[in-house]
């Protein structure tokens, strides 16, 4: 939970340095498609992905789709998540879990304004993984982001399920 209280005064002071925008730009290439996308999203959300970066290179991991995954997993959130329902959002998975699914539990195209941030929550991943494919991401990234807040399988049967394993890990330590 502490981490959750620095992640979301982080919100309120964003920065990204020029160093982790050099480091953003080796991964996802300069004037790329996959760049522009994470640009879309909030500065925040950029810090997290580049937490996400570096705790995964940290650890040695230098896959290069986990590695776009890591800093494009949370870009379907840029589809509208003001502040306020953001801080909403993290109370809510922490304390009342129950409500926060039945609030985003709509069709993205057909529920009310006040609920969009809800949906967008919960639908983020499929969101992000179809910006990615049409960004020109490769399979093994867009899957990855697809599935970044499923649990992983049990035992590793591919190489897919080790970096979405590594995934996982490094998002929930951010």
């Amino acid at each position: 939970m502490l981490y959750r209280v620095r992640q979301f005064s982080s919100m309120l002071r964003p920065v990204v340095s020029a160093e982790d925008t050099a480091l953003v730009k080796s991964v996802l290439g300069e004037n790329s498609a996959a760049m522009a996308l994470f640009l879309r999203m909030s500065v925040a959300d950029q810090q997290h992905a580049i937490a996400v970066l570096q705790t995964l290179r940290g650890k040695g991991e230098d896959h290069p789709a986990l590695l776009k995954a890591a800093l494009l997993h949370d870009v379907g959130k840029a589809m509208g998540q003001p502040l306020l329902y953001r801080a909403a959002i993290v109370l809510l998975q922490a304390f009342w879990p129950a409500a926060l699914a039945t609030l985003a539990n709509a069709p993205l195209t057909a529920c009310p304004a006040w609920r969009r941030p809800f949906v967008v929550h919960a639908q983020h991943p499929q969101i992000g993984a179809a910006w990615a494919k049409e960004a020109g991401c490769n399979s093994m990234t867009v899957a990855l982001i697809e599935h970044h807040q499923e649990k992983p399988p049990l035992g590793f049967e591919n190489l897919l399920d080790q970096l979405h394993q590594s995934l996982h890990e490094a998002d929930g330590e951010n």
